[in-house]
């Protein structure tokens, strides 16, 4: 029969499975097949909604500016091309896993590295809010009437993906695996379709929204000069969305089958190519299709629903039912369906390298050392928890809203992205000044001028964001940054304090001159009398038997107690007029240690050990507060007494109940207790 511990563990279990062994953390490492949905998912499924955000901000001026569209996709695809190489590049370099963080430490130095953290922890929990967001949208626009449980579905989505990637990679792998295949064949099939029936049947392509007209926001409706190029320009800040993503390749290297470095940047340049077609692909057919999609629905002349409250179809789910044949056929619900669940799980990628990231920045003390711990699954599970946490804040606190959380995103992106470049270029310098040989120079040379064009480019490109987006609410990511930033040289000069005080010395090795053994007494009990035994066996130079007088009867009846068993240690009574207990016995260990400070100081302190945790609420807590109080105290050791009472008898460190009872061997009596409270 299951005992109750066991029974306790059943929901961990249902959600983890059984725990792996340390010795089979190998079998956890992915094959290119698994690594593509597991580390690309991200910016893969940026398709679905990184056309989208073009569009918002170009239908800000109404339609006029709808020509900008193909020109801002040629300037996103021909960036990410670039990206994906640059990175290419950083994998070979650097398989450790660091990614942009390991680059810009090694390259620009700590405070460079710890910019880069903070960019990607910021970026990462934006991609899991932003990503499960746009999900949830999807959803709805199949099914308009869960609109007003947005943030319901949005945060249950978090946990279970948080459950799956508890789980352990290689299953969150098989799970992720299907949907994002599933999506990519999906999106290539409507791709083509959608251009075969526009130019076979001439024009016979036209989204649900064709037919309506944009009314300009106010200030955007004459647009021109400088204000049209920073118009242009905030437009291709929003379509660089399509990137997020593409450095968490870089940073999961370890989770590779060997050759790792080879086969994570063959799934970079997989990634790279399936997510230029399919992005140019959408963006030709929304504008094929005339689709229309603002930022406030009520800006549309002609949308049949109520505009305050009926939510607009997504850009891919206007295209699959105008490429399909309306939103009843199974093409737009298996396009909507596959969207919706790429959407949700692209938030794998974060919860893959938020962890790996964690790990290494509590590797150089700049996390906590609970980052760096795998759990039963061999995962990181503090890290996933982390993620899962904060991401769910951000979609309570935004409501789920893509067009609010996306004005977040980014900024962290580009700014790892830009300073891992720039390191890269100074990594190949260094590289170049110990080779001599001309083949491998050559290849040298190359990968610098990728980097550096990488970087130039990114950099560019993050001053655009800055610029178009920080009244849009890229404020709150560079006022996190700064935060987290603080946060972690706090926690790294902690630790490397903490390193230095633990350092051994000559003092540490040196005994003390005496030992005072202190027993603590409340009554002549067995308690007492088990921790009077252990103190005597220590063999101590010096020991007293320490009680404090808050009740003068109760005082004078144990003195006569401790006479009657002819007890052979003398016992010290404490005075206390204001009837405390700790004050006393902390005067009277610093007055030891005063007396002589090289003398160590052991307090034996009887507590009971209960069964439930009712029984806690029984006994007062003095033990407690004595211990809290001792332990602040130099030269002095603790030295806990335990006394199992019935409830507690036959407890392992299960839980399990093996059923000794009352008087066995392991409480070492046979008499009944008599309910009496120790210190405890």
């Amino acid at each position: 029969m299951p005992s109750l511990s066991d029974l306790g563990q059943l929901p961990k279990r249902l959600v983890l499975g059984r725990p792996v062994r340390s010795d089979r953390a190998g079998e956890s490492l992915l094959p290119k097949r698994l690594a593509l949905p597991i580390f690309a998912s991200d910016p893969l499924s940026s398709v679905a909604y990184a056309t989208q955000e073009i569009l918002i901000v170009l239908t800000l001026a109404g339609t006029a500016f709808l020509f900008f569209a193909p020109w801002i996709a040629i300037g996103v695809v021909v960036l990410l091309t670039t990206v994906v190489l640059s990175y290419r590049q950083v994998v070979r370099a650097y398989p450790s896993g660091g990614g942009d963080y390991e680059v810009a430490v090694k390259n620009h130095g700590q405070w460079a590295g710890v910019t880069v953290a903070s960019a990607l922890l910021v970026d990462y929990v934006l991609t899991v809010a932003v990503s499960v967001s746009a999900g949830t949208d999807n959803i709805i626009s199949a099914f308009p009437e869960l609109n007003e449980h947005r943030v319901l579905i949005a945060l249950g989505l978090v946990a279970l993906l948080a459950a799956v990637n508890l789980r352990g990679v290689r299953e969150s792998g098989r799970t992720f695996a299907a949907p994002t295949y599933l999506f990519i064949t999906g999106i290539m099939i409507m791709v083509v379709t959608g251009l075969l029936k526009y130019f076979v049947t001439g024009g016979g392509l036209v989204a649900e929204s064709a037919s309506w007209t944009v009314l300009p926001e106010p200030g955007y409706e004459d647009v021109t000069g400088l204000a049209l190029i920073f118009f242009a320009l905030r437009a291709f800040a929003s379509g660089c969305t399509a990137l997020t993503g593409v450095e968490a390749i870089a940073n999961g290297v370890p989770a590779f089958r060997p050759p790792k470095s080879r086969n994570a940047a063959t799934t970079l340049a997989l990634m790279g190519g399936v997510a230029a077609t399919m992005f140019a692909g959408v963006t030709a057919l929304a504008l094929l299709a005339d689709v229309k999609y603002v930022e406030h629905t009520c800006d549309l002349v002609g949308f049949p629903g109520d505009c305050e409250t009926d939510p607009q179809r997504t850009v891919i789910a206007q295209l699959a039912a105008a490429t399909f044949g309306g939103d009843t056929s199974f093409g737009f619900f298996y396009v909507q369906a596959a969207t919706a669940l790429v959407l949700i799980l692209a938030a794998n990628t974060a919860f893959n390298g938020f962890p790996l990231l964690g790990n290494v920045l509590a590797q150089d003390r700049f996390m906590p050392r609970q980052l760096h711990t795998r759990g039963d699954k061999l995962v990181y599970s503090n890290g996933i928890l982390l993620l899962a946490g904060f991401a769910g804040l951000l979609i309570f606190a935004f409501d789920a809203d893509v067009n609010r959380l996306i004005q977040l995103y980014i900024v962290g992106v580009f700014t790892s992205f830009t300073l891992g470049q720039t390191g890269m270029v100074r990594h190949w310098n260094r590289e170049l000044r110990s080779v001599t040989d001309p083949a491998v120079r050559a290849r040298i040379r190359r990968s610098q001028a990728i980097n550096a064009v990488g970087g130039t480019l990114t950099g560019v490109v993050l001053v655009i964001i800055v610029v178009t987006k920080f009244t849009h609410g890229a404020w709150l990511v560079l006022l996190a940054m700064p935060v987290l930033i603080a946060l972690m040289k706090g926690i790294n000069r902690h630790y490397c304090h903490l390193s230095e005080q633990l350092e051994p010395d000559t003092d540490a090795r040196t005994l003390p001159s005496k030992v005072h053994a202190v027993v603590l007494v409340s009554k002549v009990h067995k308690p007492t009398l088990r921790a009077l035994s252990f103190a005597r066996a220590t063999r101590p130079d010096a020991l007293t038997a320490l009680t404090v007088n808050v009740d003068d009867g109760e005082t004078r009846a144990l003195q006569a107690d401790w006479q009657r068993y002819d007890i052979p240690v003398p016992l010290t009574v404490l005075e206390s007029p204001y009837r405390e207990v700790t004050r006393p016995v902390l005067d009277y260990v610093r007055g030891i240690r005063r007396d002589s400070p090289r003398e160590l100081v052991v307090v034996f302190v009887p507590q009971y050990v209960v069964g439930h945790w009712w029984e806690n609420v029984l006994h007062n807590q003095s033990a407690l507060r004595l211990r809290a109080r001792l332990q602040f105290q130099p030269g002095v050791m603790i030295t806990t007494v335990p006394w199992q009472l019935e409830s507690s008898v036959g407890q392992d460190d299960d839980g399990r109940r093996g059923g000794p009872v009352p008087g066995d061997l392991r409480r070492g009596f046979t008499d009944d207790e008599v309910d009496v409270t120790p210190y405890g």
